[in-house]
């Protein structure tokens, strides 16, 4: 019951003869919509009415709601939350039904892997609705898991380049863009080593782009990368970032493949850097996590990790571009 008042009640009729409301009030008590507050004024007028009144709001009927819940779901549905909250099984009806359906559709089929987008569309008809749209809480309010609807999530494709496609080989991993297209272009011009590494492979990272790539690898690349007996490189820029990334990489994925640093590689640009002056490099970003674990140093020379370390000390990182396709071109191409 809502208490409203007399004024409220005839808000819309003000024009019309008291007669007129009058019977408009009386109509709707004998309906039971309404109830006079019986403590309250009456109104001054003949016949009088009471200045407040008990609105009696009816409630709506989910009883084909609750009927659809158990008795039209499939088992895989839980159905327990919108039971309890029928109101916004009204809201989500249209979702839970072709939800629904599919599971009926595909009971006694053996479900293939699909992506998630292609997933999302074969049941509800829109192909981000699972991960731009509600899709997730519709799953959420169902008990349904995305791993009972058999997807797999998609990345980035994987820019790589091979000079060579036999195995073993040496495959390094790039942070940045322009790095990857100038190495690329030296192994293309016929270097065949870099930095004294017979590199036969590139795979440009993107960053940390590098972390979701790497989760589907063996799916993204040829064989011939993807090859236990493959050494793996990394290259990055020397900052704070950059080491993390590598960090990151190693840890995340080392039990698939050892990740190294290309030590060759970051000994070269910090001796570039040198001859350019520490102090003319540009200052780290603020914003940068300085927590490492070490792992990244653990594979150079004492003296090339006070070299590092002073660089970073200084606030200052070194870019990969400080290296050049000129750095990389030719079998002897060490700075």
């Amino acid at each position: 019951m809502k208490r409203i008042s007399l004024e409220q009640l005839l808000k819309e009729s003000k024009k019309e003869a008291y007669a007129d409301q009058y019977r408009y009030i009386l109509s709707r008590i004998e309906k039971n919509e309404l109830k006079p507050v019986k403590t309250s004024l009456l109104n001054g007028k003949t016949p009088a009415l009471h200045t407040s009144y008990w609105i009696n709001e009816q409630q709506p009927d989910y009883s084909r709601q609750e009927q659809e819940l158990k008795f039209a779901m499939v088992p895989a549905i839980c159905t327990d939350y919108y039971l309890n909250h029928p109101k916004v099984y009204l809201q989500e009806e249209r979702w839970v039904k072709l939800l629904n359906q599919y599971f009926l559709d595909t009971q006694d089929d053996v479900l293939e892997y699909a992506s998630i987008n292609e997933r999302s569309f074969q049941i509800f008809g829109r192909e981000k609705f699972l991960q731009r749209e509600q899709g997730r809480k519709i799953l959420s309010h169902c008990g349904v898991s995305l791993e009972q609807l058999h997807v797999y999530h998609t990345t980035e494709p994987l820019a790589y380049y091979s000079a060579d496609k036999g195995t073993p080989q040496t495959v390094l991993i790039l942070e940045n863009k322009d790095t990857f297209y100038s190495m690329r272009k030296s192994l293309i011009d016929g270097t065949k080593h870099i930095f004294g590494e017979k590199i036969a492979s590139l795979i440009y990272g993107a960053g940390k782009g590098i972390y979701r790539s790497f989760e589907d690898f063996s799916f993204s690349v040829e064989p011939h990368i993807n090859a236990a007996e493959n050494r793996i490189l990394y290259f990055g820029d020397l900052d704070y970032e950059g080491i993390g990334i590598y960090e990151h990489l190693a840890a995340s994925f080392g039990g698939t493949h050892e990740i190294a640093p290309f030590v060759q590689a970051y000994r070269n640009m910090t001796r570039k850097a040198g001859r350019r002056g520490y102090a003319e490099l540009p200052d780290t970003s603020d914003c940068q996590n300085r927590s490492l674990s070490g792992h990244f140093f653990s594979y150079f020379t004492k003296e090339d990790q006070a070299e590092m370390q002073k660089i970073l000390t200084m606030g200052k990182y070194v870019p990969q571009e400080i290296l050049t396709y000129t750095d990389f071109m030719g079998d002897d191409n060490a700075v």
